[in-house]
């Protein structure tokens, strides 16, 4: 009897359920596999803290946001003996392969795993940020730009009420595609993004543009957009256990300066963590499900090392090693077609 562990790391995301429930679902009712959930991401593994996922655990998970499995940034790799700790809780729980969901962190640990100690694992792509190189879109990423467009919609009418700029902060710390997204979807009239500095002055121009043609400017800024002269704007100088820092504050520091420039009125909204809670989207629940479906399928077929991806209207499998390579990045290109769009 094959027992597979299942594990959620890194930041919460819209879809991950989905995923648990496909991979349950098929593994129990056309393989006869049992699972095991580790709970908190690499925490489960590490301190063998685990929950039974069966066909009972699954049921009615799908519109759920979050995980239920719980999630954490804990880095096994910074803990000592920590791989080799895994390595035994498995071997005592008689677990015999792992499914890692999760971003660029959570597969960069599980390509370690699998390389270098030899641990069965598949990887699936998670981040609301879709910045992870071998795949089209990960799940979460769709939800993500429908919340903050319809975020940007609803600031149009109190922006046009009061005749002050709005400026939207929302997440992406080195990729700008939930900017790019939801600023082009939800008619934003300056969209920032961590791939292009941005010159203060140049979207003091387009604001003041935007008034004399008696409209209220909306401002998408990305939380890791960094003006021309200047550094990332950070909440304070804390790391957390993959060498992050905390960002969110451009925001706040633009609609001072385009105040302080241009004598509008400026206000921020910070988006933060709504943009990844709550129920998923239809096109995140559907594309998460097919994800869990391929990574049992991976695991039955014992094809280790591997990460399930969407190219074009397939899922396919790539290696960990070339999904975790590099950030998938907005084109230069791409932002510039929009840019008809600023002012």
């Amino acid at each position: 009897m094959m027992r597979v562990g299942v594990l959620t790391g890194g930041g919460d995301c819209p879809g991950l359920n989905a995923v648990i429930r496909a991979v349950v679902r098929k593994g129990v009712q056309e393989h006869g596999y049992e699972f095991t959930g580790f709970r908190d991401g690499w925490r489960g593994p590490l301190e063998a803290d685990t929950v039974t996922l069966d066909i009972p655990a699954v049921r009615g998970i799908l519109p759920r946001g979050g995980t239920i499995l719980g999630s954490s940034r804990t880095n096994p790799l910074k803990i000592d003996g920590g791989i080799k700790r895994i390595k035994e809780s498995m071997g005592k729980l008689e677990v015999d392969s792992l499914i890692a969901i999760g971003g660029e962190d959570t597969l960069g640990v599980a390509q370690r795993l699998s390389d270098e100690y030899g641990i069965k694992v598949v990887g699936v792509p998670k981040t609301i940020d879709n910045d992870l190189s071998a795949t089209d879109y990960t799940f979460g990423f769709d939800t993500a730009v429908n919340i903050a467009t319809e975020a940007i919609d609803r600031l149009h009418t109190t922006a046009e009420s009061h005749m002050r700029v709005l400026v939207v902060e929302v997440m992406g710390r080195h990729a700008g595609w939930i900017a790019l997204h939801s600023g082009l979807a939800g008619g934003a009239n300056v969209i920032l993004i961590p791939e292009q500095r941005f010159d203060v002055e140049k979207v003091c121009g387009w604001v003041t543009s935007r008034f004399k043609a008696s409209y209220a400017p909306i401002v998408c800024v990305a939380e890791g957009a960094m003006p021309r002269d200047g550094d990332m704007v950070l909440k304070d100088e804390s790391l957390d256990a993959f060498g992050h820092v905390r960002l969110s504050g451009v925001g706040e520091w633009l609609a001072k300066e385009i105040e302080k420039r241009t004598g509008k009125e400026a206000r921020t909204t910070v988006l933060g963590h709504v943009q990844r809670g709550g129920t998923p989207s239809a096109f995140d629940r559907w594309l998460a499900s097919r994800f869990g479906l391929h990574a049992i399928q991976a695991v039955h077929e014992e094809d280790w090392g591997k990460m399930v991806a969407l190219q074009g209207t397939d899922v396919v499998r790539v290696p960990l090693a070339e999904a975790t390579a590099r950030i998938k990045t907005v084109d230069p290109k791409l932002y510039e077609e929009v840019g008809v769009f600023f002012g």
